[in-house]
């Protein structure tokens, strides 16, 4: 699976995702750390990736947007913190979310618990 790791969250997430047979990038690779939400949010999609985040706006542009994808997959600050924390958590649950993701959707992780809405939001699951 292909994902884009946002600023938010640590370049060490992408590393440990790459470690796990991924292709994963972070917004420092593309030097997009200064980006604004909605080009990394571009990027994310033009180049078919799950956008990571723990930026509640992704949540916003979605619902904007009014299509399906990219997915976005949201990690709750005050549940999972730690990149090690985040990257267990994502691994451990991707096997039950991957099919979701390439449909199109967004998946908040809080650490015990995934919601997940499949885009368009308010579309019929």
């Amino acid at each position: 699976m292909k994902f884009l790791i946002d600023n938010a969250l640590s370049p060490r997430l992408a590393e440990g995702l790459r470690e796990a047979g991924h292709d994963a990038a972070h917004v420092l690779d593309y030097r997009m750390q200064h980006a604004a939400d909605a080009e990394i949010f571009e990027r994310a999609a033009a180049e078919g990736r799950v956008l990571v985040s723990a930026d509640t706006d992704f949540g916003t542009l979605l619902a904007l947007r009014n299509d399906r994808a990219p997915s976005v997959i949201l990690f709750r600050h005050d549940a999972v913190r730690r990149p090690q924390q985040q990257l267990s958590v994502l691994l451990a649950n991707l096997s039950v979310i991957e099919s979701m993701l390439e449909e199109g959707c967004i998946a908040v992780l809080d650490g015990s618990r995934i919601r997940i809405r499949m885009l368009p939001i308010g579309r019929e699951a």
